[in-house]
C-alpha cells in the first residue's frame, strides 16, 4: 500500500465500504496532504478506524465498539493483527493485509 497516493487509498475503501453488507456508512474523518482517516460505521454498532500515511506507508485498521479497540491490524512494526481475544497483543502477519481482508474478517464475526 506505501506506494498508493492518499487517492487511491481511499478510492479502494470506499469501493470496498460500497460493496460490503456489514456497512451502513463511512466518511473521511480527516485528512493532509501526505494521509487519509477513515471510519466506516457497521451494522452491529461498531466502526472501523482506517488510516493511511503515503509518505511513510503507516497503515492501521481498528474496528472500536464503546471507545475501546476490539480487533485490529497495522503495520507499526511489520504487518500484524491485533486478535479480539486480546487485542492488545501482535501476531505477525508476515504479509500485507488489505483493507478488503480486514473487513471480511469483520464480516465473517458479524455473521456467527
Amino acid at each position: 500500500m506505501a506506494d498508493m497516493s492518499v487517492e487511491e487509498f481511499e478510492e479502494k475503501v470506499s469501493t470496498v465500504c460500497s460493496n460490503s453488507p456489514a456497512v451502513r456508512s463511512f466518511a473521511r474523518y480527516g485528512a493532509g496532504v501526505n494521509w487519509v482517516n477513515m471510519r466506516a460505521y457497521l451494522t452491529n454498532n461498531s466502526m472501523i478506524d482506517i488510516f493511511y500515511n503515503q509518505r511513510t506507508g503507516k497503515t492501521s485498521f481498528a474496528q472500536i465498539r464503546g471507545n475501546r479497540r476490539i480487533f485490529g491490524a497495522d503495520n507499526r512494526k511489520g504487518w500484524h493483527w491485533r486478535p479480539r481475544e486480546d487485542p492488545s497483543q501482535h501476531i505477525e502477519a508476515g504479509r500485507e493485509i488489505t483493507f478488503e481482508e480486514f473487513l471480511e474478517e469483520i464480516e465473517k464475526a458479524i455473521q456467527t
